[in-house]
């Protein structure tokens, strides 16, 4: 049965992706609309599983691995400053502009900055493949994009712990939860730095066939469980592994080896996952309040991730693209919602109608990321070469 739904999967996704493609979108709009008409919400043929969830999981984990590889360390260095801006106003907008609304809304004051915090969190896996596709990856703007949100994650999750310590959620102990992020970036940047090249050289060694892809790939899931295991996204600790490889002469054969396995197989059933596990079921109950916390989740993120990427001495263009790229809620806000729900943070028809929001910036994100990007590129080519010099 699972051979067959990743048969369906695959071509639909591929069929939808070169439709999209076709209208002037990225493809990786065109694979999630097709998961919603696979799913349950549509025509029915695919429900979740567990099995899907997995592929699901290795193909997120394996994106983020190939845009690590793709990272320029140097650039990424030079990135602090505007990641810090993107990131924080990303936060900081959503946190408060939320927090507001669910005063409105008649949430207690816990419920509304737990409202707000679910708003700040960001997935940027959606943007990753839309940069890509725009050869934009690896701009200033790209590496901003992915500094920023590597700080996002770090922040919310520390946030979350906060709001849950003090809602007794758990024996959620906000110093060991900081410290635990923080040993995970200490110890995964010295084993990028000093440890995963030796590795990587003696590994490599071993006389089976493909150990330099087989090496590449253990180290990539052993970075990603001990991210998810200290609290911080597995995507984190996927990129990190990227970039670690990265550093090694082994960069361009597991660039071009992965990107083969992940593209043929496993990204397009994360994509198609996304539509395949959404449930627009009651949508029409709470049509109005989706409507309103979607346009909200929408806008905080543009304004406030856009407005730092302005701050740190991007032009319009470029920060109005950096602004989209972080409009994706994606994996991260679903953790946050259901941590929160658990902890008793979010009533059960609010989470329900918190799902279809993180779907809604889900949909919008390629869009509004080719609509600016594309923009930039226009407004580069009509400008002269001594008005380009002078552009971000």
């Amino acid at each position: 049965m699972i051979i067959l739904q990743l048969v369906l999967i695959i071509l639909a996704a591929k069929l939808a992706g070169s439709l999209s493609v076709k209208w002037g979108q990225p493809s990786v709009l065109g694979e999630i609309i097709a998961g919603i008409l696979l799913g349950p919400s549509v025509f029915g043929l695919i429900s979740p599983s567990d099995t899907l969830s997995a592929f699901s999981t290795i193909g997120v984990i394996l994106l983020m691995f190939i845009a690590g590889l793709e990272t320029d360390l140097d650039e990424l260095k030079r990135a602090g400053k505007s990641s810090a801006f993107v990131g924080f106003g990303g936060i900081l907008v959503p946190l408060f502009l939320g927090y507001a609304a669910g005063g409105i809304m008649g949430l207690t004051n816990l419920q509304s900055w737990f409202l707000g915090v679910m708003l700040s969190a960001t997935s940027v896996s959606i943007s990753v493949q839309a940069l890509k596709e725009m050869n934009q990856l690896k701009t200033p703007e790209g590496t901003t994009i992915l500094g920023a949100a590597v700080l996002d994650d770090v922040v919310v999750m520390i946030i979350l712990a906060f709001l849950m310590s003090i809602a007794g959620g758990g024996d959620v102990s906000l110093s060991t939860l900081v410290m635990k992020k923080v040993l995970f970036f200490v110890i995964a940047i010295f084993l990028a730095w000093k440890v995963v090249p030796w590795v990587m050289k003696k590994l490599t060694k071993f006389p089976v066939s493909e150990m330099v892809v087989s090496s590449a790939l253990i180290i990539c899931f052993i970075f990603s469980v001990a991210a998810e295991y200290t609290g911080v996204a597995n995507i984190i600790g996927a990129y990190i592994a990227g970039i670690a490889i990265s550093l090694t002469k082994f960069k361009h054969e597991v660039f071009e080896k992965v990107e083969t396995i992940s593209y043929s197989i496993f990204v397009p059933v994360f994509f198609a996952f996304i539509g395949i596990s959404a449930k627009f079921s009651g949508i029409m109950d709470h049509l109005g309040l989706i409507i309103a916390l979607s346009i909200l989740a929408i806008l905080t993120k543009f304004i406030g991730a856009g407005l730092g990427a302005k701050l740190s001495g991007f032009g319009w263009n470029s920060s109005m693209g950096i602004g989209s790229a972080m409009v994706s809620r994606g994996e991260v806000a679903l953790i946050v919602a259901a941590m929160g729900s658990s902890a008793n943070l979010i009533p059960q028809d609010l989470f329900a109608i918190a799902v279809v929001v993180v779907i809604v910036t889900t949909l919008v994100t390629p869009p509004m990321l080719k609509w600016f990007f594309q923009s930039k590129s226009n407004k580069k080519m009509v400008l002269s070469p001594n008005e380009r010099s002078g552009q971000f």
